[in-house]
């Protein structure tokens, strides 16, 4: 793979988009190989995963070489492109792990989808930000629910009209990072949350994840009448009872230990 790179450190992959000189732009590659990247640490004894691009900026939205020439492309060869690029973004948002973003730089378009998609975004406080499309005449439609989704309506909509730019602390006010830091602290805020969650189980985790997809597909009665089952099904696991058991013991569980 040339456009990502996977580091490793036991339970902890940090996948880096790899692009410096184009500030990580969103190329048909990249897409490919982020699909293929989270689809394999979705299946391995990867932990916590760690999502940031090489160079000056996490991702600066599309390649615009890429949408320049789109515009004498047919609609079915636009289409395949805005498909993959679909089943990238959802490889990452379904992922079964928990994925930090690391942020910083020029986050425009896709890379504001990106950031969406992660479950923690962490980003420093000098990163630029804009779901800029609207001011080269289209519009950000394959990241929108993520958007929405991490954003509400409101902030999306006012967001997504202007087109405008905007600094990290009105990205924290809107809800698009959970975190903002200094730009040498980036590296330690990020392992931080890493290490918040590696203390959690694994298990679990990927089952808070799925719960919390539930609540934006379900209805309210749905969720609530799920829920038994799902808590039921998780108290009876190994995982839990060795955490129950850890706690009266007072020692680590083995998720903390391995």
């Amino acid at each position: 793979m040339t456009t990502v790179e996977i580091e490793r450190d036991g339970h902890v992959s940090r996948v880096w988009l790899n692009r410096p000189e184009q500030h990580n732009a969103l190329s048909a590659e990249m897409g490919s190989e982020l699909v293929r990247v989270f689809h394999d640490l979705a299946h391995d004894n990867t932990r916590v995963i760690v999502l940031g691009g090489r160079g000056k900026s996490f991702c600066a939205g599309a390649d615009i070489g890429g949408m320049k020439a789109s515009g004498a492309r047919s609609f079915d060869e636009n289409l395949a492109e805005a498909e993959q690029f679909a089943r990238m973004f959802s490889a990452i948002a379904d992922c079964p792990k928990p994925v930090v973003g690391r942020i910083h730089g020029n986050v425009f378009g896709g890379g504001v989808g990106l950031a969406c998609c992660c479950d923690i975004p962490v980003a420093t406080n000098d990163t630029r930000f804009g779901l800029t499309e609207v001011r080269l005449g289209i519009l950000p439609g394959i990241i929108s629910p993520y958007v929405i989704r991490r954003l509400g309506d409101r902030n999306a909509r006012e967001l997504m009209l202007t087109g405008e730019r905007f600094g990290a602390d009105v990205a924290e006010r809107v809800g698009l990072v959970q975190h903002v830091c200094a730009p040498d602290q980036l590296d330690a805020c990020v392992d931080e949350r890493v290490q918040a969650l590696l203390a959690g189980a694994p298990g679990a985790q990927r089952r808070i994840k799925t719960v919390l997809e539930l609540s934006g597909e379900a209805t309210w009665d749905e969720h609530r009448a799920a829920m038994p089952r799902v808590l039921a099904e998780t108290r009876s696991t190994d995982e839990a009872k060795d955490g129950l058991a850890a706690f009266f013991e007072k020692r680590k569980p083995r998720w903390m230990t391995s």
